[in-house]
């Protein structure tokens, strides 16, 4: 084998290496994962919809929601356990003053909350604001070790 073929196949090898590792990190393993420590989240809103609508962050992890409202309605987020989700569901809280992983959006608006994810799992954020969730205006967030 000539000194020209062989380098060819070596570097075929490690082009399909690289290939194979950066697709190992983009579906989702825990190397691309946010923090720990404090991160700062930027979330869009248009059409009723967030975006990013999925995350990974590692436990431990202490975010600063940025919501941007490109929308001409309120919005809200609300991130946190299914209790808490379940007392927002029921649509009694119209507007959050800016809490802990709760906060109201105004039309064309920016507003910011924070939140810490201590325990490995899913953690859902959505607007409950009527209809908001149902159409799908909700993501989550993976937490990692």
């Amino acid at each position: 084998m000539t000194g020209v073929l062989r380098l060819a196949i070596v570097t075929a090898l490690a082009g399909t290496a690289v290939t194979a590792g950066a697709y190992q990190l983009a579906a989702g393993s825990s190397s691309g994962a946010l923090g720990p420590g404090t991160v700062e989240v930027d979330l869009d809103v248009d059409y009723t919809r967030f975006t990013p609508d999925h995350l990974t962050v590692r436990r431990g992890t202490f975010v600063r929601f940025v919501v941007r409202n490109h929308d001409p309605i309120r919005h809200e987020l609300i991130v946190g356990p299914p209790e808490v989700h379940a007392r927002h569901a029921s649509g009694h809280e119209a507007v959050h003053p800016p809490v802990p992983g709760e906060v109201s959006v105004e039309p064309n608006a920016t507003a910011e909350t924070v939140y810490e994810f201590d325990q490995v799992g899913t953690v859902i954020f959505a607007c409950h604001l009527p209809g908001h969730d149902e159409y799908g205006m909700n993501g989550q967030v993976d937490v990692v070790d």
